[in-house]
């Protein structure tokens, strides 16, 4: 039977920061040792594993200079993330360019700040790597099942297993170094078993392409308990183990890292009946999908919610954010009881809100500014 771990509640640091008195709403507060736990509990759980972790979903400098400082590998997406990884102490020999949608002046950009890895996923961007980043290690991508993922690529990224294989061959062609085989099984992926399966067909394209002993990046992915239980890191640690024997393996966690360690407080601007329209009340924050909870589309990520200082019974609300885009709903059809006792201006708080928040939040839509982000003291 597989393990299972259950949703965490905020750090006692979090919970210290909002008793001390909270700042303007909403806001994001993190704990940065938080991220250090997780990330000592993961490098346990896969001893040799390289760990880069993926900075899109917390680009946060003290939450990269703490990783760094634990030796963590960083995953990045442009130029930008390269800086701000260098920036926060991260040997650009332990970068990984893993996003194969780039132009020339980003992988030269990367290439001339150290970065010596790449992953790719198709002829023309190994072209690309060849001609600006030349002596590039390169892992190729190869596109696996994502069943199981609370948000699929759609075959955005990936080869399928033939041409992954030409790939390789190309990589090396190209005078390149052909490193290994990548894969992602998308994002919040509740099946160990995908990892398992991702590696054994990531093995299979390096033995069909003459790569005797190849680096496996198993990708990211890993889930967290927002407000169901899944199944525990080392369920999946167990699977990747199995599958992969003692080939050399990278992991790009994000989520896993950072959604624990985040709280974001909101308020609610609004709490309405509206007649005719659904016999449920519709609450309204002043946080949405435009200001950090871009996750929340297609209802694919459930966060906990809490009203602090209420209670009483409760019942279920449509979740709404505060601008005036039709499609700002965060939630109708997942259930969301918050208590009748909920007025206009009392806090709402959103738990393990430390991945994929701060980072999606719009620059200035309907005039609102980004995610404030706040660290605990």
């Amino acid at each position: 039977m597989v393990e299972r771990a259950a949703p965490a509640e905020p750090s006692p640091a979090i919970e210290r920061f909002l008793a001390a008195g909270s700042p303007p709403t909403p806001f994001l507060v993190l704990d940065p040792q938080v991220v250090a736990d997780r990330y000592a509990r993961l490098t346990t759980l896969l001893p040799g594993a390289d760990v880069h972790f993926a900075v899109k979903a917390c680009p946060h400098p003290e939450v990269l200079r703490v990783l760094a400082a634990l030796g963590s590998g960083f995953d990045v997406a442009s130029a930008g993330e390269v800086r701000l990884a260098i920036a926060a102490g991260a040997d650009p020999e332990r970068i990984c360019h893993g996003n194969p949608v780039r132009g020339p002046a980003d992988v030269a950009a990367a290439h001339a700040a150290g970065v010596r890895r790449f992953v790719t996923d198709s002829a023309e961007d190994v072209e690309l790597l060849a001609a600006h980043a030349p002596g590039a290690r390169v892992l190729v991508r190869l596109l696996v099942s994502d069943a199981g993922s609370a948000t699929p690529f759609a075959a955005k990224f990936g080869a399928v297993r033939e041409e992954a294989v030409r790939l390789v061959r190309a990589v090396a062609d190209a005078g390149l170094v052909a490193d290994g085989v990548a894969f992602h099984s998308g994002s919040q992926q509740l099946r160990p078993e995908a990892f398992a399966d991702g590696v054994v067909e990531a093995l299979a394209v390096a033995a069909d392409a003459g790569l005797p002993r190849p680096v496996v990046d198993v990708g990211g992915g890993f889930p967290v308990a927002y407000r169901e239980p899944v199944p525990d890191a080392a369920a999946y640690a167990a699977a990747i183990r199995a599958a992969a024997g003692d080939v050399p393996l990278m992991l790009e966690p994000g989520r896993a890292l950072v959604a624990e360690a985040g709280l974001i407080r909101a308020t609610a601007l609004r709490v309405s009946r509206r007649p005719g329209v659904d016999e449920r009340r519709w609450v309204y924050l002043d946080v949405g999908r435009y200001s950090g909870l871009a996750e929340t589309e297609n209802e694919a990520i459930a966060y906990r919610l809490r009203v602090p200082g209420r209670d009483g019974p409760a019942e279920p609300v449509v979740l709404a954010g505060p601008t005036c885009d039709g499609d700002d709903v965060l939630y109708r059809r997942t259930p969301c009881p918050l208590p009748l006792s909920l007025r206009a201006g009392d806090a709402v708080d959103l738990l393990a809100a430390g991945a994929y928040t701060a980072s999606y939040a719009s620059v200035g839509f309907n005039g609102l500014p980004p995610l404030p982000v706040h660290l605990v003291g």
